[in-house]
């Protein structure tokens, strides 16, 4: 299964437009951009795990089972990318300035989800915003409203 899920994830990414779902491709892209920010302090606890879990079952509509691949799959995805290039431009491609300005609040959220953000953590959802071309005002507004809850 993994392996289909590697081939399907490295096709997507190589050709967006031929893939049979652009929309999972897309969310693929952004899984590789929360496990960045996940990754960003080189501390992956179990509580950021876990949020980075039930945000790809929420918004994949996909099991438990095969959202831990996609997690694995994300992660090597990082590793192995030496910039974010690819998963940026697939995603600025295709989403309005209201879907990248969520993609930054989970990012947040990804952040906060072990109780604290490093400032590592800050200054990777700052240069991938932008990346993302999501303006420092929609950068603040995001972080502000991640931060009240």
């Amino acid at each position: 299964m993994l392996d289909a899920v590697t081939q399907f994830f490295q096709r997507a990414l190589a050709e967006p437009e031929q893939s049979r779902d652009p929309a999972l491709t897309l969310e693929l892209a952004c899984a590789a951009l929360l496990c960045e920010v996940m990754r960003a302090d080189f501390d992956s606890s179990a509580d950021e795990r876990a949020a980075l879990r039930t945000m790809l079952v929420s918004r994949l509509s996909v099991s438990a089972d095969e959202v831990d691949e996609l997690m694995a799959l994300a992660e090597q995805k990082v590793d192995d990318s030496v910039d974010h290039y690819q998963f940026v431009r697939l995603i600025s491609e295709h989403y309005g300035e209201v879907q990248r300005y969520e993609l930054v609040k989970l990012m947040w959220q990804m952040a906060w989800a072990d109780g604290e953000v490093d400032p590592l953590e800050e200054h990777r959802i700052r240069r991938l915003a932008g990346l993302l071309y999501v303006s420092h005002s929609d950068f603040i507004r995001a972080k502000l409203a991640v931060e009240e809850r």
